[in-house]
């Protein structure tokens, strides 16, 4: 049939975070990892990985599906992330599905009831919904007849008459899996990163494979390619090292969405949101995070009616913008480190994207554009696993899109 190779965390992939994010979340040590992760997909490119990088590809599906039998009473079920909420949303039946979710969401989680009942799962498998048969649509992409689907904010295509097009005619339902769960409650589930090899046998279920594969060799790195990203990591480290006690002091309270920390991370968001552009001067960014902290921190004022409502926010908002414009210089560098990293990333997201066994494109009202996967998932034993994704062409465009689905 079908299995799961990987290896397990303490953690729910509830979320996958950025590289870069984590010099934020982690400090210096999230500079270290980042870099570490850097490196050893450096290496697996130019063909001298001494230690293995797991590697998947990130498919651009929603909703996030997980599914398979609840240790606690041997019964199968479907369900979304809700799954692991404190009041969980499991369903093992068409009537669960009803009373803990609406619209196209319970469409979607009544079909994937329906059929990956069908694989007979003996663990937890979280997943992507790809589609199921409505849809799927036939277009001419560059003359060709295509068999499309758009999940989310990617469109995959496959010519029609391939076989993989015919494989896909004939499923009732898409899915990738990336995730696998063992644990004897589903409260103590522990995560395991990693991907499913084989097919399923079910012709009804179109089962993606996330591996990441070269079997040509062509994503290799040259010598001059490999030249021109060892600079841009020695920036990176150079950034790092100058930035190092500002990310750490950071990384105290970068859960608090009133610190510093946490409004740079939504500040990255925001700025890829509504640039047109490449990533701004690192000194331009600088002081637009000033401004956008100050804002965001005003608005949280004028929006409380007492003065006991406001105190709070007074307060962070006079303490933080000290401490942002008494350390300029460091909060520079850890702007460059951030901005550093995500050019180092993307370096190698573009060399991992020249192999596609699928169209992947972004529809406009012109047509269709040809685009990247989504991104990729790195995975290391020691340090877990981040999302490889280009933020200014992807990020964009799934803040942009519209969804047809409903989360939760």
């Amino acid at each position: 049939m079908f299995s799961f190779k990987g290896f397990f965390t303490k953690e729910k992939n509830t979320h996958l975070e950025h590289l870069e994010d984590d010099i934020i979340n982690r400090g210096s040590k999230g500079g270290e990892n980042a870099i570490n992760f850097l490196n050893s997909i450096r290496d697996m490119l130019a063909g001298s990985s001494k230690a293995k990088v797991n590697m998947s590809v990130k498919w651009d599906g929603a909703p996030a599906i997980i599914c398979g039998i609840n240790p606690e009473n041997g019964q199968f079920f479907v369900g979304t992330k809700a799954v692991f909420n404190a009041t969980p949303k499991i369903n093992y039946t068409s009537s669960d599905i009803r009373r803990n979710h609406s619209g196209g969401l319970a469409e979607k989680l009544t079909i994937a009831l329906r059929e990956l009942k069908k694989l007979k799962i003996t663990g937890i498998l979280q997943g992507d919904f790809l589609f199921s048969k409505s849809d799927l649509k036939i277009a001419k992409i560059d003359g060709e007849s295509m068999i499309t689907f758009t999940p989310n904010t990617i469109t995959y295509a496959v010519p029609f008459d391939s076989t993989i097009g015919q494989r896909i005619k004939r499923a009732r339902m898409g899915i990738v899996f990336h995730t696998s769960y063992s644990g004897k409650t589903m409260k103590d589930l522990r995560a395991g990163f990693g991907t499913v090899s084989g097919k399923s046998g079910i012709s009804s279920i179109f089962l993606a494979d996330a591996a990441y594969k070269d079997v040509s060799g062509s994503a290799k790195l040259t010598t001059s390619e490999l030249s021109t990203f060892n600079a841009r990591i020695r920036m990176a480290e150079g950034s790092l090292s100058k930035a190092s006690k500002m990310l750490d002091e950071m990384s105290k309270s970068s859960s608090d969405a009133l610190s510093i920390g946490y409004r740079l991370k939504t500040f990255f968001n925001h700025f890829i949101r509504n640039t047109q552009g490449n990533m701004a001067k690192v000194k331009t960014l600088v002081d637009m995070f000033g401004e956008y902290y100050e804002n965001i921190l005003q608005a949280e004022i004028d929006s409380k009616k007492t003065e006991a409502g406001k105190k709070r926010y007074k307060d962070a908002l006079k303490k933080n913008m000290n401490i942002i414009n008494r350390n300029k210089q460091a909060l520079y560098f850890a702007i460059a480190s951030h901005v550093t990293l995500q050019n180092a990333k993307n370096f190698l997201v573009n060399k991992l994207s020249e192999i596609q066994s699928i169209g992947h494109f972004l529809r406009t009202p012109n047509g269709y554009k040809v685009t990247a996967p989504e991104g990729f998932v790195a995975v290391d034993r020691g340090a877990g696993a981040v999302k490889l994704v280009d933020r200014l062409e992807f990020s964009r465009a799934n803040f942009t899109a519209d969804k047809d689905w409903v989360k939760g």
